[in-house]
């Protein structure tokens, strides 16, 4: 077994908003391990419309009665998260082949920097795979009803930022 008794992977992201394509991969990789730590990148280059304390409530409102599953935040490269945290793998979403490229770069330069953390990519559900965070802002800004594409925490979250306008 890797670097502790649970095969344990990181799932990071923005996650702003956590989409039920997050949820998808997050399924799928409990599958393959025995814990999943879900981690919000702290990106001082992006400017999420959430802050962090915002997106750990609601990750951990929509991962509850999942599994396994942890909720944490962190700064730095990821891999060196992973490496404190035990984790014996990143898992990375796909979803589209234009994805694969970038995501295939990171993964070279993160086994560069520490051969015993694997990256595995997985790939949502199809009904998924037009899903992201930008694309979910957007349409909830515009007034869109986005309750088809993200947990309902999420939803009340965004009715609130968009309402306080």
């Amino acid at each position: 077994m890797a670097k502790n008794d649970l095969r344990t992977v990181i799932y990071p992201g923005t996650f702003d908003p956590i989409t039920n394509g997050h949820l998808d991969v997050i399924v799928r990789a409990l599958i393959l391990f025995d814990k999943v730590v879900v981690a919000i990148a702290e990106n001082p280059d992006k400017t999420p419309l959430f802050t962090v304390e915002e997106r750990l409530d609601m990750i951990r409102v929509a991962v509850k009665g999942l599994g396994k599953v942890e909720v944490d935040h962190f700064s730095g490269l990821v891999v060196s998260y992973a490496t404190t945290k035990g984790a014996c793998a990143i898992i990375r979403g796909l979803r589209a082949i234009s994805d694969f490229e970038a995501e295939f770069q990171m993964a070279l330069m993160n086994r560069h920097m520490d051969r015993d953390v694997a990256t595995v990519f997985l790939m949502p559900h199809d009904r998924y795979t037009h899903l992201n965070s930008t694309i979910i802002r957007e349409i909830a800004s515009l007034d869109g009803d986005v309750s088809d594409f993200v947990p309902p925490i999420v939803v009340e979250y965004l009715n609130r930022k968009y309402s306080d306008e």
